[in-house]
């Protein structure tokens, strides 16, 4: 049975107990229908959602009633919000695939920094699509064969690595904005986004460099060159 979901559907059905292995569940966000109709071909694949917005994906998440995705198939360009911010916010509770015809070393650099486990340019054949979401179901990453040739200068190009690589490009704005003094509402105005979700993205910043509390972070943060602008 498949519900309607604001601009999209999302069907929650569940597999049969002589099933022996189930497919790959997949949400699709900002994708055309042909890209649907291609990874329906697969038996190995259950495509669970097509989507309009990133904005119903996060609906889709808050809804406790209906199964774990596996991957989610995205364009961010065209998901109704900043392409990193879509991003991350998937890949903190999912696996994600980026599937955009946007495909120049910004877009890549910042699609994996921000979670990404691959990269395919929309147009790549109906067979890479298929195999790139089950590479990134198993936590696997994958690239594009127009990228794959330039892969490892596009990621490693610009300035010199960034000093704490287990932060999420979204999660380095904010210590950089830790570093330099700001309160969590300036932070929030400056990135505009909501209080409550920086609170959040500073706890897991604490987290992730292993310090208790705001000061601490700050010393950490400076003594790595952060916050000097």
């Amino acid at each position: 049975m498949t519900n309607s979901l604001h601009a999209g559907t999302f069907d929650h059905r569940t597999h049969t107990p002589e099933a022996t292995s189930a497919p790959v569940r997949v949400v699709l966000v900002g994708l055309p229908p042909a890209i649907r109709f291609a990874l329906e071909q697969s038996d190995e694949i259950a495509v669970v959602g097509s989507l309009a917005s990133a904005e119903d994906m996060f609906d889709v998440f808050g809804d406790s009633r209906r199964r774990p995705v596996d991957v989610v198939v995205l364009d961010p360009h065209q998901a109704g919000v900043p392409a990193e911010n879509v991003i991350e916010q998937v890949a903190a509770r999912t696996k994600v695939l980026v599937l955009s015809d946007v495909g120049d070393a910004t877009a890549v650099r910042r699609a994996f920094g921000a979670g990404a486990l691959g990269y395919l340019i929309v147009h790549s054949d109906q067979d890479q699509v298929a195999r790139g979401v089950h590479v990134v179901a198993t936590g696997g990453l994958v690239v594009g064969k127009t990228i794959a040739p330039r892969f490892a200068t596009l990621i490693s190009s610009g300035p010199a690595p960034y000093p704490f690589p287990q932060l999420t490009a979204r999660e380095q704005d904010v210590l950089e904005r830790i570093a330099a003094g700001k309160s969590n509402h300036a932070i929030a105005r400056e990135l505009t986004l909501a209080p409550k979700t920086i609170s959040n993205r500073v706890s897991t910043v604490f987290a992730k460099l292993g310090v208790a509390h705001r000061a601490q972070a700050i010393v950490v943060a400076r003594e790595a060159g952060l916050g000097r602008g």
